[in-house]
């Protein structure tokens, strides 16, 4: 499913460098207000509630209308304190992490950033965290944090830097299996998105193997790397393998997570992809991928809205299958 433009290799980063961490936020911020400049003319940032004269405004959520619009920097500073007093109070576990997640995700709408925005705050992140020991929790999490938020703003060879290094940190500090496990399947989608296929295969196997282990095959995680291994087999065009594993998956993931779950609107697409895709694809086979993603549009536009990422792929991903199912149904202009 990855298509990938050819980019000339980008520069070495300076990951321990303040000023050049300070230049790329700044970039990242000038990029991200300049993607964004159309959709918030005119807006207020619903944190500071101060327009766009300064810095500039964005949105790059699942927010609608006029709700979402912010400051990068409100809403990293928002991140930043909410981190702070999750330290202050001795938070951890899932209270810890869900306070951290919002480097990551919107306060209002609950969904991540994406795109350019993703990646400003990425760089806003490392920003905040830079300075502390390899050791630390938050130190390592804010590595993990550019690396995807490089990639999310598809600086792929940036974001493999940042990843190859931070499985080097954890190999060294003997970190727990599932640490291992996340940065293994986050360098997995850099692989994908670089073209290298067979590396994002081996190590997405490799994931899926560890993850049911840990935490058997209804754990949200577990589900997230059988759709994962699942792409990675149909860009290699093991369709039928793909198939097995989707099929035993999906129940589960609507189980466990309901329809409306972003990781599920993950899987119907791949599941689409992996029946249409296929030269050995039946008419049968073409009208479920039709029938399949005109129904996971629906659900995805209202529920992310029609400028999400994903929400965009499904209705490509629909154009094509639609595409391939008049071919077939369609008679040749030869035919008699």
């Amino acid at each position: 499913m990855a298509e990938l433009a050819a980019t000339a290799p980008a520069p070495p980063l300076l990951l321990d460098d303040a000023d050049y961490v300070a230049q790329k936020y700044d970039e990242a911020v000038t990029t991200a207000v300049e993607a964004c400049a159309a959709a918030t003319a005119g807006q207020t940032c619903y944190i500071c509630m101060d327009g766009a004269e300064d810095e500039g405004l964005v949105r790059g959520c699942a927010c609608r209308g006029a709700s979402g619009f912010a400051h990068v920097s409100c809403l990293a500073e928002q991140a930043k304190i909410l981190f702070a007093e999750a330290e202050e109070k001795n938070l951890s576990g899932k209270a810890l992490v869900e306070r951290w997640n919002r480097w990551e995700t919107c306060g209002l709408c609950k969904q991540e950033h994406h795109g350019v925005v993703r990646g400003a705050l990425a760089w806003a992140c490392w920003e905040t965290y830079v300075g502390r020991p390899e050791t630390d929790w938050a130190g390592r999490s804010a590595m993990t944090v550019l690396g995807n938020g490089l990639s999310v703003a598809q600086h792929h060879e940036d974001a493999l830097s940042v990843q190859e290094t931070e499985l080097s940190i954890l190999r060294r500090l003997g970190a727990p299996e599932d640490d291992f496990l996340v940065a293994q399947s986050n360098l997995s989608i850099t692989y994908e998105r670089l073209g290298r296929l067979k590396e994002a295969l081996r190590v997405r196997q490799d994931v899926y193997s560890g993850r049911l282990r840990l935490g058997g095959e209804e754990h949200e995680e577990t589900i997230r790397a059988a759709n994962n291994y699942a792409a990675s087999l149909n860009d290699l065009k093991r369709h039928g393998e793909a198939k097995s594993l989707l099929r035993k998956t999906m129940p589960v993931a609507r189980r466990v997570l309901g329809q409306n779950h972003e990781l599920v609107l993950r899987m119907r697409l791949c599941c689409a992809y992996v029946l249409y895709d296929d030269t050995d694809a039946t008419l049968d086979d073409l009208r479920e991928a039709v029938n399949e993603l005109e129904e996971t549009a629906r659900i995805a536009r209202r529920v992310l809205g029609g400028a999400h990422p994903l929400v965009v792929n499904i209705e490509r991903h629909l154009r094509k299958a639609r595409a391939a199912l008049r071919a077939r149904e369609e008679p040749s202009s030869g035919a008699p």
